[in-house]
């Protein structure tokens, strides 16, 4: 599921609601384990799915999430925002307790409009204010931090896929990352070395390139060479290609790892 698919807890959420510290942008908030959330993403994966509003609140269009004893409240953005789907507050009905979450909900933002109306001028028309809940300047500011991190686990995990689906049929095998189409091929050699060719379609920063060939396995970063062709083909417009040798052992290693 794409990023802008996957659900993800306000910070405020996170941490008043569930308790959890949103620790350092490598660690993306829509993959952070818990019942609710892992609930939330199966909810709203399909959006033609029809769910459950929260009918007491009225300034804004909330659904309910449950999942074991946790309850939540979930806001969906408009189609095509970056994230779609947020889980915006959250809470347990523990043994024996006789208060609703939603309705406590309900109650809070009752109060919430009591105290906006005494401050603001026009007045609320609605039962209750749940604004404040929603995600604000600093939710975005961490989901474009994250954006690093995420790109650098995505091209990890896409180059060790490209290069072991080589190693199996020594044909080349592309995918798309960072705007950049990226292929690899890998086959035997003469003196039964291995020969790897990396190739980079588009225009894309010195960096990248540079993340790509230091993340084939068994490749020396400074053993590679700048290629004007390919095995099977001469080189396309906006292309770059470079070629190493692979150590076998790695090769193999990356094969018993899938």
């Amino acid at each position: 599921m794409p990023p802008a698919d996957r659900a993800r807890p306000t910070l405020r959420c996170l941490r008043e609601d569930l308790h959890l510290d949103p620790g350092l942008v490598d660690c993306p908030l829509d993959e952070l384990d818990h019942p609710l959330l892992a609930k939330v993403h199966e909810q709203f994966a399909d959006p033609a799915t029809a769910h459950e509003r929260i009918a007491a609140i009225d300034d804004q269009v909330l659904f309910k999430a449950k999942v074991q004893r946790w309850r939540g409240a979930v806001w969906t953005d408009a189609p095509g925002a970056e994230v779609r789907t947020w889980l915006v507050a959250a809470g347990r009905r523990e043994d024996g307790s006789t208060t609703d979450f939603y309705a406590t909900l309900a109650a809070t933002g009752t109060a919430a409009r009591a105290r906006y109306n005494t401050t603001h001028t026009p007045a609320l028309t609605s039962s209750t204010y749940t604004a404040h809940l929603l995600p604000d300047e600093t939710d975005r500011m961490r989901y474009h931090a994250e954006a690093a991190a995420r790109f650098e686990r995505q091209l990890t995990t896409g180059v060790a896929e490209l290069t072991r689906a080589s190693l199996l049929d020594s044909r080349e095998h592309t995918a798309v990352h960072g705007g950049a189409r990226i292929g690899i091929q890998v086959r035997a050699a003469e003196g039964h070395e291995t020969y790897v060719a990396v190739r980079i379609i588009g225009s894309v920063p010195d960096a990248l390139t540079l993340a790509v060939l230091d993340l084939i396995p068994g490749c020396a970063l400074d053993g590679w060479f700048p290629e004007y062709s390919l095995p099977e083909r001469p080189l396309e417009a906006a292309e770059q290609a470079w070629s190493n040798l692979m150590d076998p052992i790695a090769a193999a290693k990356l094969l018993d790892d899938a």
